[in-house]
């Protein structure tokens, strides 16, 4: 006596989602196939008559019936496979980011994927480097930073960062710093003819030095405009002289407020200057923290735009190259934008086109 087979009744949603199934032509033929078992068998038709319409054996079509009763629409899909065993576990992962905790062997002095795979011993070198790669670990690479230990260090940031923001109205937000030392370097360079009859430019890495020169630069904020002074030594004396030159810019009247790191010549116990200027007030950034200060944004510039990888047989050539700089600049400098959302004193030192652009 053969068994009677299992009743499909399909509810209106299903019979239209299986429907989609049968006529959609991105469903896979598996499915399709399920779908035409179940709507055959909610139509009354019997399981040897779908087998032969289907052209599959009638245990397939009994098989996906009862599932389907059992389980309805999800009960079409397949059932999960246990597969191969992963090799690596969660464990492995754990033991490749303990084992970089531990010093390097003897003679080493960092690690490597194949010494990290070596010491552990039973994780080939390649899972090394995915686990180190989902982490995002370069063994390579080093970053660097510097923390402000500063303990006034909320105080003063915001101070600065306040003048950025809300200036005083009618005054004027000057970031100030020296550049030293900036080298007159004499580099072997032109243009080379290769083979295929290209032609290059380039330099060698051979050069000659020719001295050095410093910078004294004030960077006016809300405008993003400089004036500059080139000086043989950077001592107090050539800092005031920059100063005075700076202030005199503006009427006697005018509220300057100057922005400044904490190098021993910016800060003397004793300042008379500021006594003969009562309308200048000093801001000094944070210990360890003087990219608060735009004027270094400006330094960035300046290097990457005319200073670096260019060639000068004297200093007086760089200091003629800077104030050539300064005048392009500032016909059409425009103020920084200030993008820092937040400032800790413990973070790592941010790039400066990442504070300022």
């Amino acid at each position: 006596m053969s068994r009677q087979a299992t009743a499909i009744q399909l509810t209106e949603d299903e019979r239209a989602t299986l429907e989609g199934w049968e006529r959609a032509s991105t469903t896979e033929h598996r499915m399709v196939q399920r779908a035409q078992i179940i709507l055959a068998a909610d139509r009354g038709e019997t399981t040897t008559a779908i087998a032969d319409r289907l052209g599959v054996v009638p245990v397939t079509v009994s098989k996906w019936r009862t599932r389907f009763a059992r389980e309805r629409l999800p009960g079409l899909q397949d059932s999960p496979r246990p597969g191969k065993p992963a090799q690596y576990t969660v464990e492995t992962e754990r033991r490749v980011l303990a084992q970089l905790d531990q010093p390097p062997p003897a003679g080493y002095a960092q690690w490597t994927g194949p010494l990290l795979a070596a010491a552990l011993g039973d994780v080939s070198a390649d899972q090394v480097w995915r686990i180190l790669r989902q982490h995002g670990i370069d063994l390579q690479g080093r970053k660097s930073w510097c923390e402000s230990s500063d303990p006034e260090f909320g105080a003063k940031a915001a101070d600065i960062v306040g003048l950025y923001l809300a200036p005083p109205e009618d005054a004027v937000v000057l970031c100030v710093d020296e550049k030293p030392s900036i080298p007159a370097l004499e580099r072997r360079q032109g243009w080379l003819r290769l083979p295929h009859g290209k032609a290059i430019t380039g330099r060698n890495h051979e050069y000659k030095r020719h001295g050095t020169t410093n910078l004294f630069a004030g960077l006016e904020a809300a405008t993003s405009r400089v004036q500059a002074s080139h000086a043989s030594r950077k001592r107090r004396r050539e800092f005031l002289q920059f100063m005075n030159e700076l202030v005199s810019e503006y009427s006697s009247d005018t509220e300057i407020h100057v922005i400044l790191d904490n190098y021993r010549t910016h800060k003397p116990k004793q300042d008379r200057w500021l006594k003969r200027h009562p309308n200048v007030q000093f801001h000094f950034t944070p210990t360890h923290a003087s990219w608060l200060n735009q004027v270094e944004t400006w330094f960035s510039i300046l290097w990457r735009q005319s200073l670096r990888g260019a060639s000068f047989q004297s200093p007086r050539q760089v200091r003629a190259a800077i104030d050539q700089f300064i005048l392009a600049y500032n016909e059409q400098a425009e103020p920084f934008e200030w993008r820092k959302t937040e400032v800790r004193p413990t973070q790592l030192k941010q790039s400066y086109a990442d504070l300022c652009k």
